[in-house]
């Protein structure tokens, strides 16, 4: 079967993680357990599960001319993406999230950094990349305007958008009207919704759009009615990138041609199994785990 082709632009960070089982308050030092730098960004999460999920996965991001650059742009090209578009910078260092587990949950810090060059004329100039897609998918760590940039050429292609809103920021509500999928969160649907300048109609439109992450509970959707699809219950040990994870799989399973409830217990099944490793990527299933898992499940 033909491979679909996912185009991701996005973040591109190395995360640097602290372990400790005291989440340290204001003004306290305390000791932590262990410290790993590891591969990280919404951008480059979602394109490894797409591609671990057997995608064929272009990322398009910026990276510095720096140590983690190189890393971060080797380790994707293993991953099986194509990095080609993947644009070192000299002004900026590569971005980097600061993260803190403790008791399997996580506190974040995020310093753009390199990601802010992703600007509305690097999209521009991947234009025919966008052209070539079956899915775009999006997140919140570049440049606003950027993220206008890429929705409104894949729309003039008619391609299918998915748009994670995190970190969650006001939107413009050209731009959810445009996109064909919403990923919040409960509170970032919730702040989504409350623009001001939305009409009822236009916040019921914008509704339908929405697959409400609820981690382990599953996901909501609104796409005819209102409904729950559950997730699967695991031992979390590190939930970092669970959303990501979600996303990636999404984007794969719609484009695999799947319905939104299959493509969504498909994108439940793969969060699930993410947050079974430590680390963002390192975490993310195959394509083999997903349908060995669900195979279980059914089982």
């Amino acid at each position: 079967m033909k491979s679909q082709k996912i185009t991701v632009i996005g973040s591109i960070n190395m995360d640097i993680v602290t372990k400790s089982s005291i989440i340290p308050k204001v003004g306290e030092t305390v000791m932590g357990d262990s410290f790993f730098t590891i591969p990280g960004g919404k951008g480059a999460n979602q394109a490894v599960a797409a591609a671990r999920l057997g995608a064929d996965v272009t990322l398009i991001g910026c990276v510095g001319e720096d140590a983690f650059g190189k890393e971060l742009t080797e380790h994707l090209g293993k991953q099986g993406i194509m990095i080609d578009n993947v644009k070192p910078v000299t002004h900026s260092s590569t971005g980097i999230a600061s993260i803190t587990l403790s008791d399997g949950d996580n506190s974040i810090i995020v310093v753009p950094g390199a990601n802010y060059e992703v600007t509305p004329e690097v999209v521009k100039e991947h234009e025919h990349i966008i052209e070539e897609s079956d899915v775009v998918l999006l997140q919140l760590e570049i440049p606003l305007e950027s993220v206008i940039e890429a929705v409104n050429l894949a729309k003039k292609h008619h391609k299918t958008v998915i748009l994670n809103p995190a970190p969650i920021q006001p939107l413009p509500k050209e731009l959810l009207q445009q996109v064909d999928y919403l990923t919040p969160n409960e509170h970032e649907q919730q702040l989504l919704l409350s623009a001001n300048d939305l009409i009822d109609e236009e916040l019921e439109q914008i509704k339908t759009k929405c697959i409400v992450t609820q981690g382990s509970k599953g996901v909501t959707i609104y796409k005819n009615e209102e409904k729950l699809i559950s997730g699967f219950k695991v031992e979390a040990i590190d939930t970092t990138g669970a959303g990501d994870s979600f996303n990636g799989a999404l984007a794969v399973s719609l484009s695999n041609g799947a319905s939104l409830e299959d493509a969504c217990q498909f994108a439940n099944a793969v969060g699930a199994l993410s947050v079974t490793k430590l680390g963002a990527q390192s975490g993310m299933p195959t394509i083999q785990e997903v349908e060995a898992f669900l195979s279980a499940q059914r089982g």
